[in-house]
């Protein structure tokens, strides 16, 4: 029988009423087998979210706070969650635990993990399923780094044993049995990690949006959503800002070629957006996948007259970087310039000693700093060996008086990068979008 595993993110177990629409997301499909909550997230945009009140907690613990009050917040968000699913179970014994735990000094990762926790054991009472605690199938070594070979063995014996089972998200344990959490995209991994240790032939990954869309819905008015798209277009669409999965929060699945279909809780109906193999067939030649872009980077232009034949210039400028603790996004360059382009973030504070280190050390010609720059990715497996794919880009842009300050296309011909002002930012996705969607 088809396995799928499905993770529900915060929005989707806020309350009763949002569980209550789980419950009846994974009896409408009996290949529905093992699920992965989130802890309850925020019910209003006012609302608090309850991994935010544990951290808290943990918080007024170390300075000597009483935390009652706000753990009081947390507990009858629970209570309420249980009685309004109306189910048997009491939840205070939990509750108690947790409390006295934090209060005794457990660690931040143990206070934060109790969200989904608790929320695991409410979701597999009401849905008659086996609880299986993660700290007991998820395991990271002793330098809290996940492993991967380990977790594979025993998730995969130990949920064979199960035919329907909950499984927590966001946390694991460390050799010692202490609980470790997961840095990014908590759930997400482990929801992969759950798809990969069952063989699942498909991960779905529900949340509070049908999908990715083509582009930013706060530029572009209604953006069409994406029907299909590749590990490698979400890994470029992901990095340049598009915020619904990160890449990196499921690549046990990736690594396993299990595909992921992103869907909405509230709107089960909608088909969502599929991640695939990037070895499955490219959509229809000329069309593009999504637009992404990010604001707040900085040009350092260098230029030097037979650049091209000084041996390590390339690597001195890039060491110079390296010792200032400094990355970069991507590196222009002609026969006697190239240009660094790098986050304000990064060079907070350190600009003018880099550009020092340059003078000194490589002694070029000039150097100029340009600020207030933007990156707009356009990406797509149908833009490669698409003749005219870049003239209407830039014919979209300058039709809009876009002045266009950088340009880098990746090896793979899946995404072509521009640098504008940031001022121009909005009106230039917005034309791009028009001239390949519209």
């Amino acid at each position: 029988m088809s396995i799928t595993v499905a993770k529900f993110g915060g929005t989707s177990l806020a309350d009763a009423n949002q569980i209550r629409k789980v419950q009846n997301i994974l009896k409408a499909d009996a290949k529905r087998r093992y699920v992965v909550p989130s802890a309850p997230g925020k019910r209003t945009p006012s609302d608090q979210k309850i991994t935010d009140l544990l951290y808290l907690c943990h918080t007024h613990v170390q300075q000597s706070v009483p935390f009652d009050d706000v753990f009081q917040i947390i507990a009858q968000r629970y209570l309420e969650i249980v009685r309004d699913l109306g189910l048997q179970m009491d939840i205070r014994p939990h509750l108690e635990e947790v409390k006295r735990n934090i209060a005794a000094g457990a660690s931040a990762d143990y206070a934060a993990s109790r969200g989904e926790y608790l929320n695991g054991l409410i979701l597999a009472e009401l849905l008659g399923w086996d609880f299986v605690d993660a700290a007991e199938v998820i395991f990271f070594d002793e330098h809290g780094i996940f492993d991967s070979e380990k977790t594979q063995a025993v998730m995969s014996e130990r949920l064979s044993k199960h035919s329907h089972a909950v499984i927590p998200g966001f946390y694991g344990a460390l050799p010692g049995g202490e609980i470790k959490t997961f840095s990014r995209g908590g759930s997400d991994i482990t929801g992969a990690i759950v798809a990969r240790g069952v063989g699942a032939d498909l991960y779905e990954n529900w949340t509070d949006v049908s999908g990715f869309l083509m582009a930013d819905p706060r530029i572009v008015p209604n953006p069409k959503t994406i029907q299909q798209l590749t590990y490698r277009e979400l890994r470029e669409l992901s990095y340049m800002g598009a915020s619904v999965l990160h890449e990196e929060s499921i690549f046990p699945v990736r690594e396993a070629g299990i595909p992921v279909r992103i869907k909405n809780t509230n709107a089960p109906e909608d088909p969502g957006t599929l991640i695939v193999r990037d070895l499955e067939p490219a959509p229809k030649t000329g069309a593009i996948t999504g637009i992404a872009g990010r604001k707040d980077f900085t040009v350092i232009a260098i230029e030097k007259a037979l650049m091209n034949i000084e041996l390590g210039f390339g690597r001195k400028l890039l060491s110079i970087l390296e010792v200032n603790n400094i990355s970069f996004e991507h590196i222009p360059s002609g026969i006697d310039t190239m240009s660094l382009v790098i986050a304000d973030a990064q060079l907070k504070g350190k600009l003018d000693r880099v550009l020092d280190e340059i003078r000194r050390e490589l002694k070029p010609d000039s150097i100029e700093v340009h600020p207030n720059m933007a990156l707009i990715a356009t990406v797509g497996r149908g833009m490669a060996y698409t003749p005219g794919i870049a003239s209407k880009l830039f014919t979209a842009l300058a039709k809009e008086n876009i002045n266009v300050r950088m340009i880098n296309q990746g090896s793979s011909e899946i995404n072509i990068i521009v640098g504008v002002e940031t001022e121009d930012f909005e009106r230039s996705v917005r034309a791009i979008y028009a001239a390949f969607v519209d």
